[in-house]
């Protein structure tokens, strides 16, 4: 009998002692909390100095917000989706039916002004290139062959370079003949082989 009853108050002892530990664990996870949520308060710049909170207030703090973190999640809760409405299409009515819009009318100028026309900027011709030579034919009607000779030294070995271009030039009277050095001037295309026309004889043939 003496045993069982020292079993029964070491159960009870064992019992006394888990409960004392079960409210102490709470506690101490509150005042472990306290701290790590002051931290950031610590650390902002605060002009007067915080007051020492008393355990109850530690111990009440979580569950306050506890609270507020359930509070915002119940908002947050999924509404339903509002139905959109359609829009109804309106018929489309035929031209005769639809309002009529009226036209601004616009008053007449009493005095209309006269048409003035710009100038015509006036361009300077560019340099038309000039060649010298000797008239090879004039069988052509109104056409002379020049034959115009080029001398010209080598750009490297510098050795006098001959060479000879003949150029169909336009003669409207007929007035060169075989020998004539005469002056011919660039012009516009008078035929498919025909650039250039006659200025001037220079030396009639003898």
């Amino acid at each position: 009998m003496a045993d069982e009853e020292k079993n029964q108050e070491t159960t009870d002892e064992q019992q006394a002692d888990e409960a004392a530990a079960e409210q102490a664990a709470p506690e101490a996870q509150a005042v472990e909390e306290a701290p790590a949520e002051e931290a950031p308060a610590e650390e902002a710049p605060a002009e007067e100095p915080a007051a020492e909170v008393p355990a109850e207030a530690t111990e009440e703090a979580p569950a306050t917000e506890a609270e507020d973190a359930e509070a915002p999640a119940e908002e947050a809760a999924p509404q339903p989706a509002a139905v959109s409405e359609k829009k109804k299409k309106s018929k489309r009515l035929p031209r005769p039916q639809r309002r009529q819009r009226s036209k601004p009318v616009r008053e007449p100028a009493a005095e209309r002004k006269p048409i003035t026309r710009t100038p015509k900027p006036e361009f300077e011709r560019g340099r038309r290139q000039e060649r010298r030579g000797v008239v090879v034919s004039s069988a052509m009607d109104k056409t002379i062959v020049v034959k115009v000779d080029t001398i010209k030294s080598h750009r490297r070995y510098k050795k006098v370079v001959r060479r000879s271009v003949k150029f169909h030039a336009h003669d409207e009277q007929n007035s060169a003949n075989v020998g004539d050095i005469v002056r011919i001037v660039e012009t516009r295309p008078l035929s498919k082989t025909k650039h250039w026309r006659l200025v001037q004889i220079v030396e009639a043939a003898k």
